[in-house]
């Protein structure tokens, strides 16, 4: 190390020495001379998340919001549950104005660590900002428009894995944070009208007979009474961190208005609205917040009803991918019938307007859930309409996979085997291994099912190379413990054929080499 200091190529001082002058530089706001102690410190330890997250907060400082969420998002590289770095990324999504996004990483944070006060707030004042500038239509770039429509679950989480690329324009990024302006009032001002509001849920608290009892949708009135003395618990904290960004979220709530009373809207603005909206309904979902992904569909599909026909370009195909969106989110919050409603809507329109592609994702979505509720008949049916409109071999092999799975539900295992293997070859057809390795492992539970033991521990086998390709542990032991039950059954039914008293089973994990059939 002295060597390499003493040609210049090192920083001096050490990881830890840099990162408390940083520190303190950025207490002092002497954010420059900060930034540079960061720097030097990661040259030493190239993406130490701490020394990330550290820069992050000095960029957000100097008003730099790009390089903060850059930073803030490499911090979380290698751990997604890196609580300070959720918090940083939150934070400064929050700064720039994109309060959705910020709220799903308030809300990943808060169920990480609930005892951090902080990400408690962080939803707080998401959510209020979200309600006071509801849906404005930023200009967004949209690098990559994903299609809009969902895919079955597993294949859903592949297509989340790559993320589009959001662009902020300039009037998005705000300049600088100001700091929360503290002020030592009591509650009972903070609160003000609301201070009788909590008195009032306090006493209920004490109604034993009440607290018991629950509501229609079956949620305890306890807990609702809970969460609303700890919402206004909040208040107080939460309107201290909200003052400095009341006046802008007024502002922007001000000019959306003006933005919606204007009839000269052009066509690109909505477009970059509906896409935006899109993007945004999308993320929430496949970030873990399904409610506030239905919502915000919700509003826009309002919104997009009160425009005339002629300004919303394909406003039928959209509003059908609205009801699609809340169905997929309804689903997600386990609320079935909801659900089951929301993707016939779309399927009405889709019928009603002739639009096959989105007749085809409302059926597969309507399969969905009446597989999730264990009306597997109905599921199928619904998914054998879809076949002949299945485009590619992908869509083909998890509808298969999905039909066969509810034979095999059913007890029809001669049926199971059919789409199974049908599966099998379309992920064959598709090169896709983990596919292959959900179909092999269909045929071989419909073959166990008729007793057809010898090819069962075949594609059992098939299917722990295809685990072992895909790197997934799980698979690997579930089918090892299917594979040890098969070789049993198998010997069992040897013994019997031959008529013999002894087992001889062999040690190990259960692999048979039975030799090729």
């Amino acid at each position: 190390g002295a060597a390499m200091a003493a040609a210049g190529t090192v920083p001096a001082g050490t990881f830890p020495s840099l990162m408390a002058e940083g520190t303190l530089l950025c207490r002092r706001g002497e954010y420059g001379k900060a930034l540079a102690c960061f720097n030097n410190a990661l040259k030493l330890r190239a993406g130490d998340k701490h020394g990330l997250v550290a820069r992050s907060k000095c960029y957000l400082k100097l008003g730099d919001t790009e390089n903060a969420l850059k930073d803030a998002e490499a911090s979380l590289q290698n751990d997604k549950t890196f609580s300070k770095g959720l918090y940083q990324k939150a934070e400064t999504l929050y700064t720039m104005g994109d309060f959705e996004f910020a709220l799903v990483f308030y809300h990943r944070g808060y169920r990480l660590r609930p005892e951090l006060q902080k990400f408690r707030l962080g939803i707080e004042k998401s959510q209020e900002a979200i309600v006071n500038c509801i849906g404005s239509p930023s200009s967004v770039k949209l690098e990559n428009k994903e299609d809009l429509c969902f895919i079955s679950r597993q294949a859903e989480s592949k297509h989340t894995t790559q993320k589009p690329q959001i662009k902020l324009t300039k009037d998005q990024k705000w300049t600088r944070k100001q700091e929360p302006v503290r002020n030592p009032k009591t509650e009972r001002q903070l609160l003000g009208e609301l201070y009788a509001d909590k008195a009032y849920l306090e006493k209920l608290l004490k109604d034993e007979d009440l607290m018991e009892s629950s509501t229609k949708q079956g949620i305890k009135v306890a807990d609702l009474v809970l969460s609303g003395i700890s919402y206004l618990d909040t208040r107080s904290d939460f309107w201290q961190q909200q003052k400095p960004i009341y006046a802008r979220v007024r502002e922007r709530k001000l000019r959306q208005q003006r933005w919606i009373r204007d009839k000269k809207r052009n066509a690109a603005e909505v477009g970059r609205y509906i896409v935006k909206s899109m993007e945004d309904i999308n993320m929430l979902l496949t970030g873990d917040s399904p409610e506030e992904s239905c919502k915000k569909a919700e509003r826009v599909l309002k919104t997009i009803r009160g425009w005339p026909d002629n300004e919303v370009p394909n406003k039928k195909e959209l509003i059908g991918n609205l009801y699609s969106c809340i169905g997929n989110a309804q689903l997600e919050m386990g609320q079935m019938e909801a659900a089951l409603q929301s993707h016939k809507m779309d399927l009405e329109f889709a019928r009603q307007n002739d639009l096959p592609d989105a007749v085809s994702r409302a059926l597969d979505n309507i399969g969905r859930v009446y597989a999730r509720i264990g009306k597997f008949q109905q599921a199928i049916d619904t998914w054998e309409e879809k076949i002949p409109m299945a485009k590619s071999s992908l869509e083909k092999t998890w509808l298969f996979h999905e039909i066969g799975r509810c034979y095999l539900e059913l007890n029809k295992a001669e049926a199971a085997q059919n789409y199974g293997q049908k599966s099998l070859q379309s992920a064959d057809e598709e090169g896709d291994a983990e596919w292959q390795l959900h179909a092999t492992v269909l045929v071989a539970q419909a073959q166990v099912k008729l007793k057809d033991y010898r090819s069962a521990i075949i594609h059992f086998e098939k299917a722990l190379e295809k685990a072992k390709l895909t790197h997934s542990e799980a698979a690997q032991k579930a089918i090892i413990i299917a594979l040890d039950d098969v070789s049993k059954s198998f010997i069992e039914e040897l013994n019997k054929r031959r008529g013999e008293t002894t087992v001889n089973f062999p040690k190990g994990n259960g692999h048979l080499d039975l030799g090729t059939p």
